[in-house]
């Protein structure tokens, strides 16, 4: 009899431990799919860095503010801001700006349909009628952290 018991509570043990390994598994899923969802609530930010070909990045602020920034609204690409350096040899040749989408696909669905645009093939076209404006393009995509006060 005490063998019995000792071999039904030894059944019950890796039961109880079979439950705790399936709820500890199916929490880490859910927290892993939570923190997921959690993620694309928010939008998704591009940081880019143009360097100009040399004397150029006046054309490039034009080619921004007659041209580009239209063609950005158009297909949807949020305008967080630009910049130029304050100091250094980059304050004569670079420009950084970023934009804001709601999800990378739709970055990247953005940036399909911007570069194929034939409007902005023939403004870019035009714009670089006196020599090649950009010389490097760095991108970065960011993802706001849970304590950004800009999601």
């Amino acid at each position: 009899m005490k063998l019995n018991l000792r071999a039904a509570a030894s059944g019950q043990l890796a039961i109880v431990a079979g439950l705790i390994i399936a709820v500890g598994a199916t929490a880490a899923v859910w927290l892993q799919s939570a923190r997921a969802a959690d993620a694309s609530k928010h939008r998704v930010f591009e940081l880019r860095t143009y360097t100009t070909a040399e004397g150029r990045l006046d054309a490039l602020h034009k080619r921004f503010r007659d041209q580009t920034n239209k063609f950005f609204a158009k297909h949807g690409m949020e305008i967080i801001g630009f910049w130029t350096p304050a100091d250094g040899a980059a304050a004569k040749n670079t420009l950084v700006y970023m934009l804001a989408f709601p999800s990378r696909e739709a970055a990247e669905k953005s940036w399909k349909d911007f570069q194929a645009d034939p409007g902005w093939k023939a403004a870019k076209e035009e714009s670089e009628k006196d020599g090649k404006i950009v010389e490097k393009v760095v991108s970065v995509f960011l993802n706001p952290t849970d304590f950004s006060p800009l999601k």
